[in-house]
């Protein structure tokens, strides 16, 4: 798309919202002019707590994270850090992934000066545990967060932990029972001879890490028996704890795994995972890896809508396949970014080109929210992945929040608690919707590359009477977020006047969200 016209475009836009604020504009002003989002106000199901999730893994040499931020100086987590995770708010974040095969969480409690260092098998070099089961609770309580735990399981069936000299990387369900004992009750022994007397009250557990995937890992068969096995051991401890296994597909024949785990741990599953990976461009030719993009913006533009199509039909179908087992569970997203080349590290999710796939991405979790309770749609802190919510300067600076991250925080902060139907509005606008009271919250998408959307809002059985955007609408979607920039993203507030229809356009490729407000 050649920059002089997409500038007259948005010109055109920008001149239309003007008119729209008066109530002035014409019918055919606009892509869209006329239509209508109509929303009905009755509620669906509640939206869970859980919803919005950050992941956070000691990633090694691969990307500083937890390293990079832990305060040496200060001996505690980066102040920077805090400060924008607490206005990042995730409802959960979780610790473990690909690291928990070989993690031991015995080495990361108790006085610091003798915790043991170890090799950090999948992403490089040596992890020291400074940050252990005590520092993880206390950077969740600063930031607001609930802490979700992944437990080592049996190292996921993988050879390279079964065979000597890495025996001893191995946790079982003993160990795993042990840590819920050590987090939650009481009376424990063992963490108040580490001098803490209060539990830490880890309500969230999950049981492994994309267990199916390694196809020299467990069969089908031996993980819904060893994770029952887990199962009832860790509710043995303590029953209140929420547990989330696995039940994604195989990756030697497709099959997921979901009805199996739920048949094997049948009662003693909350949650069943999946990992929303791969979400990769369709196009061999794909413009979507290094630089490439840059040749052709709106190409790219139209592959990331692709890539969010193919990834909402994915989830219908995990979910349809839960559904299917009649199982009182939700499911849990607990990990999910775009992943393109050079892996986890693209130069284009640093830009707004990618925003409206990732409000798209969060949109469709909260439409499937009726199951889907826990989700995310990024790695949460670093120093190089562009997959991160959460960019860290390094050796000292600021933090900041990735494109991904704004949209996760404009979302979060803008949303209601029971969800609601859109039932019509223009083709080009994706949109979730929710409510608390007499406030509606509209999470809206603009699909469109170089054309701005007219729209009017309406409530069935309701009449609105005022409301307000938050708008992330740069002028150029190749504009870009850095720590000279950090705030490039921050959504701007704008009132919606009363009036005729309540009318607004949205800018191409922007996010917002909406918050109406109906009359008593």
């Amino acid at each position: 798309m050649d920059q002089n016209r997409r500038k007259f475009l948005r010109g055109c836009a920008l001149a239309a919202a003007g008119s729209l604020l008066a109530g002035k504009v014409e019918a055919g002003r606009g892509q869209g002019a006329g239509e209508t989002i109509l929303i009905d106000p009755e509620p669906r199901f509640d939206i869970s707590p859980y919803l919005y999730m950050q992941f956070m893994e000691p990633l090694g040499v691969t990307d500083s994270s937890v390293d990079a931020a832990w305060d040496w100086e200060a001996d505690d987590w980066r102040k920077d850090l805090v400060e924008v995770t607490r206005d990042l708010a995730p409802d959960v974040i979780r610790w473990g992934g690909l690291f928990a095969e070989y993690y031991r969480w015995r080495e990361g409690v108790g006085p610091v000066g003798k915790r043991p260092v170890f090799r950090n098998y999948t992403w490089g070099g040596i992890y020291n545990n400074r940050v252990g089961s005590g520092e993880f609770v206390d950077f969740c309580r600063k930031v607001g967060a609930s802490p979700l735990v992944c437990v080592n399981f049996l190292s996921g069936g993988n050879p390279r932990f079964y065979n000597s000299p890495r025996r001893e990387r191995v946790g079982d369900a003993g160990e795993a029972a042990d840590w819920v004992s050590y987090a939650n009750d009481p009376d424990n022994r063992e963490r108040k001879s580490h001098g803490i007397n209060e539990p830490y009250n880890i309500k969230l557990w999950q049981i492994g890490n994309e267990t199916s995937y390694n196809p020299r890992g467990f069969t089908i068969e031996e993980a819904a028996r060893n994770t029952a096995e887990f199962a009832r051991a860790m509710k043995a401890r303590d029953p209140s704890i929420k547990l989330i296994g696995w039940g994604d597909r195989d990756s030697r024949d497709g099959t997921f795994w979901a009805p199996r785990m739920l048949e094997a741990a049948h009662g003693y599953l909350d949650f069943i995972a999946m990992h929303m990976m791969g979400q990769s461009p369709r196009s061999k030719d794909t413009v979507l890896q290094g630089l490439e993009y840059q040749k052709d913006p709106a190409k790219a533009w139209a592959e990331l809508n692709e890539i969010a199509d193919d990834s909402e039909k994915r989830l219908t179908e995990f979910k349809e396949t839960v559904l299917s087992t009649g199982a009182e569970v939700n499911i849990a997203v607990t990990e999910g970014h775009l992943g393109l080349k050079p892996r986890n590290a693209c130069p284009i999710l640093g830009e707004w080109l990618c925003g409206v796939f990732h409000a798209r991405m969060m949109n469709s979790y909260q439409r499937h929210g009726d199951k889907v309770a826990i989700a995310t749609a990024a790695d949460f802190c670093g120093t190089r992945w562009t997959v991160n919510a959460v960019m860290i300067q390094v050796p000292g600076g600021i933090s900041y929040l990735m494109p991904v991250g704004s949209v996760m925080r404009l979302f979060k902060k803008s949303n209601g608690k029971k969800a609601l139907a859109v039932k019509k509005a223009p083709g080009e606008l994706d949109i979730a919707a929710s409510r608390t009271g007499n406030t509606i919250f509209l999470h809206v998408a603009n699909k469109s590359y170089d054309r701005s959307v007219v729209t009017s809002f309406a409530v069935e059985r309701g009449t609105l009477k005022g409301g307000r955007v938050l708008e992330i609408a740069p002028d150029d979607l190749r504009t870009y977020v850095s720590e000279n920039r950090p705030d490039v993203f921050s959504p701007v507030a704008r009132k919606i006047e009363s009036g005729p229809g309540f009318k607004w356009s949205f800018p191409a490729g922007s996010v917002s969200a909406v918050e109406l407000e109906i009359a008593s």
